[in-house]
């Protein structure tokens, strides 16, 4: 299996097509719990938590990541939910870099 975790972002600064929906269906097998959303187009994970200081401390640490790698999510959230959406703006949908993060976050939660 291809370890994302093991990889960075790379900056994409646009000009190249966002990976298709095939692609996309491969990548997302090596990111658990994570889906496809809007065609394709995004990823994206809710998280149950126990209320809102573990939510909050969970959303930190997933903006910590992003700042170290450089790649944003949309992060929605309140009492015991965290809701997190990857996808590339630069081409309007994804590139490996949102898996990379994904399984990142993943292993960000498994290790808490």
């Amino acid at each position: 299996m291809n370890d994302l975790t093991q990889k960075t972002c790379v900056p994409c600064r646009g000009g190249i097509e966002p990976l298709n929906e095939i692609q996309a269906r491969e990548l997302l097998s090596n990111t658990p719990d994570w889906t496809l959303l809007d065609g394709a187009t995004k990823i994206g994970r809710e998280f149950k938590l126990a209320d809102f200081a573990a939510t909050l401390d969970l959303v930190n640490k997933i903006g910590e990541l992003a700042e170290l790698e450089g790649h944003h999510p949309d992060i929605n959230f309140g009492w015991g939910y965290c809701n997190v959406i990857f996808y590339t703006h630069k081409i309007k949908g994804l590139h490996q870099n949102d898996f990379i993060m994904a399984a990142k976050v993943n292993e960000l939660v498994n290790a808490s």
